[in-house]
């Protein structure tokens, strides 16, 4: 049997109410805006499968370029909620996206400026890490990890 080859994991979409906000907010966390722009057409309606599909996306990168991150307003149709909007981290399906980051405190502190609440508290793994779980732009959960070496 013959194994499909990867070449890259191009990037993980979320989808969101308020697009500025959730620009905003991945910024902060470092991430870069690559592009903006309204997405519309039968390719789409197709690859999605719904009718008459508009959104508007911005793809953010992380500044060595390997990760990115779609976010996408649904103007047609309208989006709808999961529920519970604030699911739990034990929620099937994706529940968190995660990023290295160089000092927790000040990135805590930096993203609940733009609505973040942690999910937990902040615990330490061994002494690797300083983690963190913080609920975002349309309750997907971030989680954070400061390398403590």
């Amino acid at each position: 049997m013959q194994i499909m080859a990867i070449l890259r994991m191009d990037h993980v979409g979320v989808v969101v109410d308020d697009l500025a906000a959730a620009v905003r907010f991945f910024a902060e966390v470092g991430m870069e805006l690559e592009d903006r722009s309204p997405v519309e057409g039968r390719w789409v309606d197709q690859v999605v499968g719904l009718d008459d599909v508009r959104v508007e996306i911005a793809m953010m990168r992380i500044p060595d370029g390997d990760g990115r991150l779609e976010l996408t307003k649904f103007h047609r149709p309208a989006a709808i909620s999961a529920d519970p909007e604030t699911a739990l981290p034990q929620t099937l399906g994706i529940r968190r996206i995660m990023f290295a980051v160089d000092d927790l405190a000040d990135a805590i502190l930096r993203l609940r400026a733009h609505g973040a609440e942690l999910v937990g508290e902040v615990a330490e793994y061994e002494d690797q890490y300083r983690l963190c779980y913080l609920r975002g732009p349309a309750g997907v959960i971030v989680a954070l990890a400061e390398p403590l070496s």
